[in-house]
C-alpha cells in the first residue's frame, strides 16, 4: 500500500498569506513567518517514512516554488476554484497515480510532528478516514483511503469557514464512514494564535525551531507588548 502526504501551501506573495495575521503584525513580518512556517514543516515532513508532493497555489508552474523551497521535493499544482476542489481533485490524481493511502495537511501547524503524522497512517489503515480538527472549525488534516474515497466529502461546504470541521463530519456520517479524529490543534491565523503557539512552544523541543527562534525576534513587540506597532523582520 503506498502511502503519501500531500502538502498544501500558498506560494508566498506580500499581502496575500495570513491576512489575517497581518493586520497585527504588518505584511512583511506576515510573510516571513509563513516562508519559515513552511520550512519547519518540510523538516518533519522529510523525517517521516512517506513520499511527500508538495501542492502549491495559485501558479501554474512550480519555477517560483522551486526556488523559493528547491528542487529536492515533487511538486504539483493545486488545481480547482475552491479549497474543497482543490483538495478533490488533488486526492483523485494521487489516487490515479497508484497510491492508496493519501493524507493533505495545510501550512499553518509549523509544530505538526513526525508522531502526529505516523498516527494518521496507522489509523487510516484502521478506519475510512482520518481528520484533525482545528479550534477554529475546520482542519489541519484529512485522511482518506483509495477505496473509501467519495467526491462527495467536498461538495456543498462553506470553506473558510467556522462550519468546515462540522461540515464535513455530517457528510462521513451520511455515508457511514468509520472516522478516527486526531488531536485537535490551533492554526496559527492570528496575532492570539501566534502568541498561544509561542506560549505552548516556549519550553519544549520546537524551542528551537526557526519558527520560534523568529517568534523571538518579534516578542518583544508582539508576545509581550502592544502589537500595533506591527515591526518589520529581515530575512
Amino acid at each position: 500500500m503506498e502511502k503519501c502526504i500531500l502538502l498544501f501551501v500558498k506560494y508566498p506573495e506580500k499581502g496575500k498569506v495570513k491576512t489575517r495575521l497581518a493586520r497585527d503584525i504588518g505584511q512583511d513580518s506576515a510573510l516571513i513567518l509563513y516562508k519559515i512556517f513552511v520550512l519547519d514543516i518540510l523538516e518533519k515532513l522529510s523525517a517521516c517514512a512517506y513520499n511527500l508532493i508538495i501542492y502549491y497555489y495559485p501558479l501554474k508552474d512550480d519555477k517560483s516554488v522551486r526556488k523559493w523551497l528547491g528542487d529536492g521535493y515533487f511538486y504539483a499544482p493545486q488545481n480547482g476554484e475552491t479549497l474543497g476542489e482543490r483538495m478533490k481533485n488533488a486526492f483523485e490524481r494521487i489516487f490515479s497515480e497508484g497510491f492508496s493511502r493519501v493524507v493533505i495537511i495545510g501550512s499553518d501547524i509549523p509544530d505538526i510532528s513526525v508522531e502526529l503524522m505516523n498516527e494518521a497512517f496507522t489509523e487510516l489503515d484502521k478506519h475510512d478516514a482520518v481528520i484533525g480538527p482545528s479550534y477554529d472549525g475546520g482542519y489541519y488534516l484529512i485522511g482518506l483511503k483509495k477505496e473509501k474515497f467519495l467526491p462527495e466529502i467536498f461538495k456543498g461546504i462553506e470553506w473558510s469557514t467556522e462550519k468546515v470541521f462540522n461540515d464535513t463530519m455530517r457528510i462521513f456520517r451520511k455515508n457511514r464512514y468509520n472516522i478516527y479524529l486526531l488531536p485537535e490543534l490551533q492554526d496559527i491565523d492570528t496575532i492570539d494564535d501566534l502568541k498561544a503557539f509561542y506560549e505552548r512552544n516556549k519550553a519544549n523541543d520546537f524551542r528551537n525551531s526557526k519558527t520560534m527562534k523568529l517568534i523571538l525576534d518579534l516578542k518583544d513587540s508582539i508576545i509581550l507588548s502592544d502589537s500595533s506597532k506591527q515591526p518589520v523582520l529581515q530575512e
